[in-house]
């Protein structure tokens, strides 16, 4: 099955290496690459992609604020955030935003390729070293505790899971817990903070 791929990304050099590097797998199809937020919005109905990779700091509109724009417009649509820094603030923004995925913008082919076919899949991609610093965000952001005071501790730890990319399926392997299961605490934590999706539980207890 073919991946359609667009990637936005404002330094030409990076951007014509991933665009070189996508294009020499066979069954990834890139669509477009683009230098700004505002160049990829235009063409977002055009191109329909499956994959974009999005980085976080452009020129104009930030990539955060491109996610959030258009994650509504076509939610089976999935950010792959490109990174060259540790900036675990800016990329628990970005997974609020919408984001399901992170890699680092000096990752070869093979690791590119895997995380673009692991976030297509459902999967929540990310460098170790992006996973160590999106969970170390969480302790150094006590979040609300009031709002926090209110959920139990498996529930806290469902929460921070969910805030670290993890999909329920991860979230059950990692628990040793069912996926329906999950799926319950899930909806206990959205009926007890009184919300209705992810990122509105994790701007509730998490967003500053």
């Amino acid at each position: 099955m073919e991946i359609r791929i667009a990637i936005v990304e404002d330094d030409a050099e990076l951007r014509g290496h991933f665009s070189e590097m996508l294009q020499m797998v066979p069954d990834f199809v890139f669509i477009g690459s683009f230098s700004s937020a505002e160049a990829f919005e235009q063409s977002f109905d055009a191109i329909k992609p499956d994959v974009v990779l999005m980085d976080i700091n452009l020129p104009g509109k930030s990539g955060i604020d491109c996610i959030a724009a258009c994650k509504p417009l076509r939610p089976t649509v999935q950010y792959l955030v490109c990174t060259v820094f540790e900036d675990s603030n800016n990329l628990f923004k970005a997974l609020m935003a919408g984001a399901t995925g992170y890699i680092l913008k000096i990752s070869d082919l093979e690791s590119t390729e895997k995380a673009i076919r692991d976030i297509y899949a459902g999967g929540s991609p990310m460098s170790p070293q992006i996973a160590r610093y999106v969970i170390n965000a969480l302790p150094g952001n006590k979040g609300n505790n009031s709002v926090l005071d209110t959920l139990n501790k498996r529930e806290i730890e469902i929460l921070e899971l969910l805030a670290a990319g993890y999909r329920y399926k991860e979230i059950a392997d990692k628990l040793f817990l069912g996926v329906n299961t999950v799926r319950t605490y899930i909806r206990n934590i959205y009926s007890t903070l009184q919300v209705h999706s992810r990122t509105d539980a994790l701007n509730k207890a998490f967003g500053k």
